[in-house]
């Protein structure tokens, strides 16, 4: 009596899918599509699919917002007798500096510097001292690139606080704008123009050094300040 034999070969072992054969005619309505079944009747396979709720992208970019506030900071908040005799910021000098924030985090520096002062004025953008600096080639792809030349670039992975702390050059600066409207007297605001001239007199600092790579001199200064006297553009 001959063994029966059972023979196993891996080489010729193909997967199983499941299936179901339909040997019945194609019809038009079997081969639209719905959500639970994809059916060729060419082929008369049916298979079986299982529907899924769509998961939401997440980002891997954290948003970056300004935060305006209404007034800037000072190292001298002693320099007048009573707060209403300290004059106000106007309201496009605290947009530059929400801007320069702004732009010190997206470049990922830990401090706002007077590099970022200088962005912040440009980015703001309507500013007589902003139409100066383009009027005179100095713009905000430039001063970035001279930024990163100077400074360098931060760690990709270092996220910058929500609002950088002002280096010491940046604050001095400030303090310098309010100082020189408490001299020139009578009334107005603070604006952008005295902000960047407060750069400017800051000339070790970064931005007194991008300023004058692109072409900013003690001239361009003394013109800006005329011209701030004549207009009422903050």
């Amino acid at each position: 009596m001959a063994a029966a034999h059972s023979f196993s070969n891996p080489a010729s072992t193909t997967p199983v899918v499941s299936h179901s054969r339909n040997n019945s005619k194609p019809s038009p309505s079997s081969s639209s599509l719905n959500p639970h079944s994809l059916q060729s009747p060419w082929l008369g396979i049916k298979l079986s699919l299982q529907s899924s709720k769509p998961r939401p992208q997440l980002s891997d970019r954290r948003p970056i917002t300004a935060t305006v506030s209404f007034s800037l900071p000072t190292a001298k908040p002693d320099r007048v007798a009573s707060i209403e005799e300290v004059p106000k910021w106007s309201r496009r000098a605290i947009k530059s500096f929400a801007m320069a924030e702004l732009e010190a985090r997206k470049l990922k520096y830990p401090t706002t510097g007077t590099e970022a002062l200088l962005m912040g004025i440009l980015v703001e953008g309507t500013s007589l001292a902003a139409k100066f600096l383009r009027a005179n080639g100095i713009t905000l792809f430039k001063v970035r690139e001279e930024t990163i030349k100077l400074l360098g670039k931060a760690d990709m992975y270092f996220f910058s606080p929500e609002h950088p702390s002002l280096t010491e050059d940046a604050q001095r600066a400030l303090d310098w704008a309010v100082d020189q409207k408490l001299k020139s007297g009578g009334d107005g605001e603070i604006t952008t123009t005295h902000m960047l001239l407060g750069i400017w007199s800051e000339v070790e600092s970064p931005g007194h050094k991008i300023m004058a790579a692109l072409g900013f001199i003690d001239y361009k200064a003394k013109e800006l300040t005329s011209l701030s006297s004549e207009s009422v553009d903050g």
